[in-house]
């Protein structure tokens, strides 16, 4: 194919596709969960696990997702293909996307990387899942992603941040082990420093400024977003009623909302297990992690804790 006529395809096929869904937020926030929900909607297209295998397998995807349409081996295929992040799927085609040491803005777009972004994401919808859901976590992305799809909407889904902090020093890649020198989220401010050192270097204090850090950033993201391309979502709320916040969503997204999805949400078990980091921590590590986190726990609506009240079971929705 000529490059003229390849370049007007593409054109063609962003300009058909409704503009990207973007789940965006912290990480280990119950991100997962609502991303791997959403895309069970009959709408949906998504980046699967094969792109997180092996990067350079779009056509797979692609024919994955077309797959999904065949009524004997459509409903199978849905259960099995998970959606992933698939950050060497984004290196490829955006190098410094996975792992930068700051925020991406609209200034850090590069002419060859929107081509290449665009060019990628709008070969991943079909005629009948046009609307692409992705989730990034992390730094928040936003701007980068607006100034290359500037009608992309951002689904925000954030967490108590307690939780989250307890659930980085449980996984495997954390890298604060390494100190702030050797993480992703670049230099302490002075600030930071002190309250690191208040706690002698505590990691249970530094994961929880990592929270911190990650959530300031998508403060500042949002304020140049349009109130009707942002929706956030608290997965506590999303625990307690699924139905209620998935068709708030689905209305936000312009997806209709349909019995098999409706049917979907109503029978997925969802637990908060918010309370979980208490038992797991000693006395002294609750204490540092809410004097740390206070503050912005006031700011977002979670309510810091000033007693001794008991440890209870965290939000559950119990399909059925």
């Amino acid at each position: 194919m000529a490059p003229a006529a390849k370049e007007r395809r593409e054109r063609e096929r962003i300009a058909v596709n409704p503009a990207p869904l973007f789940i965006v937020g912290v990480g280990r926030s119950g991100s997962s969960v609502f991303h791997r929900l959403m895309c069970r909607h009959p709408r949906a297209a998504w980046l699967s696990r094969v792109l997180e295998q092996w990067p350079n397998a779009s056509p797979a995807n692609r024919a994955l997702m077309h797959a999904l349409a065949m009524p004997l081996v459509g409903g199978s295929l849905s259960h099995m293909i998970d959606p992933g992040e698939c950050y060497d799927y984004w290196e490829q085609l955006a190098p410094g996307f996975t792992s930068p040491c700051r925020d991406l803005l609209a200034s850090d777009v590069q002419n060859d990387a929107r081509a290449n972004v665009r060019g990628a994401l709008s070969r991943v919808p079909t005629k009948s899942r046009p609307q692409l859901v992705a989730k990034v976590t992390g730094w928040p992305r936003v701007g980068y992603l607006r100034e290359i799809f500037p009608n992309a909407k951002f689904i925000h889904v954030m967490r108590d941040g307690r939780p989250v902090a307890a659930s980085f020093l449980k996984v495997p890649w954390w890298r604060g082990w390494r100190g702030p020198s050797g993480w992703l989220f670049g230099d302490l401010t002075s600030e930071q420093a002190a309250e690191w050192q208040r706690y002698d270097r505590s990691f249970v204090a530094l994961a929880g400024i990592q929270w911190k850090i990650l959530m300031d950033a998508m403060d500042s993201a949002k304020q140049s977003v349009p109130a009707s391309c942002m929706v956030e979502i608290r997965y506590e709320d999303v625990c307690r009623d699924p139905v209620e916040h998935f068709r708030r969503v689905a209305e936000f997204a312009e997806l209709p909302w349909v019995r098999s999805f409706e049917r979907t949400i109503r029978t997925a078990s969802l637990h908060s297990e918010n309370e979980k980091w208490r038992r797991d921590f000693t006395a002294d590590q609750q204490a540092i992690l809410d004097a740390v986190l206070h503050n912005h726990l006031v700011r977002y609506g979670y309510e810091p804790r000033v007693t001794d009240e008991p440890v209870e079971a965290g939000v559950t929705h119990k399909g059925g």
